[in-house]
């Protein structure tokens, strides 16, 4: 498993180069017995050679842009990168004019030395918590592949391509769970920042309230790196906090209700763990958690400005998948009466929850209360779809409307479904968040 740490020491040392690496991310993708066909929409085969070689001499020659240089990444499909058509996994944008330069995120990667592996695929537009795309087809699952599971949505060959060591770190966008979400099915792990950290321009809208950039990467310490990088901060480790004395606040509300017997396990396991270290935690109602049908009306701020990002292209709305076409037109049902309500609603929202999370390191809970279905089951009508979509994105979006931060860990055995525990924070808390998640994970590795 590729560590942004263990990378670097290996680098410095002469035991792997960058070209090395970026040949080893190659041959996975290209493997045919492998999901790089349907993880990836564009592979950057030759300039990924090109760049990771210009790293190796510049290492050699004693210049390290950053602690990530040389290393190979992915980028999701709705980032714009210079010269280059953003299709945001959309078979209609084929033909639209090319980027003129790469989006801040982009940029800023690029800067520090980044290799640039390919193009993930994703649900078009970003609409969709399960993972399908109809027009370029579905990355499955790494777990019991043969059975093909869904791999979350909408950053899908992002989780794909992490889950299958295609990148060192997949850039994925989240709205209402689209990082967190595929890293908690595909169990690798997923950070998404308080909103406003990362510039946001230059990634294809879904929502622009709600919408955040962030990484899916092999550790919280990676997402980390990566994190100081997107968001323009010095480069450094985190605070290293012991699991021990932690305050942990459990959500008693739906988001720990009806939970799969494998999510059950995994999460008890893991409060087990945490209590046995000395982390405190301490379960309170929120009751705020339970009120999601207000939250997210008709598809709340991401159904109301999708469609108005879309409404140009409602003569070829027959040209989009069919459940993303019909979630953009819901949106058309919305009143501005309604649209404002939501911002009523997250203001109050906001207040509640961090005076309920205020002396607390971190709330805790499923990322998804569920495994990754099957491809069949999720697929099988309309109605099984959005049942699990909603399923899927039940827990993830209550921190987006919060504003807030958080990382999905994986918390199950090895061999086993794959499992998320998210840690959450309030908006502004990232580092913090980010220094609680890496205590917990390295006392879940620990047992």
């Amino acid at each position: 498993m590729w560590t942004v740490a263990q990378l670097r020491a290996d680098l410095d040392a002469g035991r792997t180069s960058s070209r090395d690496l970026v040949a080893q991310a190659l041959g996975r993708i290209e493997d045919r017995n492998g999901e790089g066909g349907r993880a990836f929409l564009k592979v950057y085969a030759d300039a990924a050679r090109a760049d990771a070689a210009h790293a190796d001499r510049l290492r050699q020659a004693g210049v390290r842009r950053s602690a990530v240089d040389g290393l190979p990444v992915s980028l999701k499909d709705l980032f714009d990168v210079a010269g280059e058509v953003t299709r945001a996994g959309s078979r209609i944008r084929e033909n639209f004019p090319s980027a003129k330069i790469d989006a801040p995120a982009v940029a800023r990667l690029r800067a520090a030395g980044a290799v640039f592996i390919g193009r993930t695929n994703m649900v078009e537009f970003a609409f969709g918590g399960v993972g399908f795309n109809p027009h370029y087809g579905t990355p499955k699952n790494p777990y019991e592949r043969k059975i093909g599971r869904v791999p979350g949505g909408s950053s899908s060959g992002a989780a794909v391509a992490q889950a299958d060591g295609m990148a060192v770190m997949s850039l994925g966008s989240d709205t209402r769970g689209s990082i967190r979400g595929p890293a908690a099915l595909c169990g690798v792990t997923g950070w998404k920042p308080t909103a406003r950290r990362v510039p946001r321009e230059g990634a294809f809208p879904l929502s622009f309230t709600l919408d955040s950039i962030g990484p899916l990467a092999n550790s919280v310490a990676c997402c980390a790196a990566y994190d100081a990088i997107l968001a323009g901060e010095p480069e450094g480790p985190l605070p290293r906090l012991e699991a021990k004395g932690l305050r942990l606040l459990l959500p008693r509300s739906s988001a720990l209700d009806e939970l799969d017997r494998d999510v059950a396990a995994a999460f008890d396991s893991s409060l087990r763990i945490l209590s046995r270290v000395g982390a405190i935690l301490e379960e309170r109602p929120v009751p705020q958690f339970d009120r999601q049908g207000e939250y997210f009306k008709g598809g709340g701020y991401a159904g109301a400005e999708a469609y108005h990002i879309h409404r140009a292209n409602q003569e070829r709305i027959d040209e989009y998948d069919p459940r993303v076409g019909k979630r953009v037109l819901l949106g058309k049902n919305l009143t501005a009466s309604d649209y404002l309500a939501f911002a009523d609603l997250r203001v109050e929202f906001i207040r509640q929850v961090d005076a309920l999370a205020a002396g607390f390191d971190a709330i805790l809970m499923p990322t998804v209360p569920c495994i990754a279905p099957t491809i069949a089951e999720a697929d099988a009508t309309d109605e099984d779809y959005f049942r699990w979509n909603m399923r899927i994105l039940r827990n993830n979006g209550l921190i987006n409307f919060l504003d807030g931060c958080a990382a999905s860990l994986p918390c199950h055995e090895p061999g086993g479904a794959p499992v998320g525990l998210m840690v959450c924070g309030v908006g502004g808390s990232d580092r913090h968040t980010l220094a609680v998640s890496a205590a917990i994970e390295r006392a879940l590795a620990r047992d």
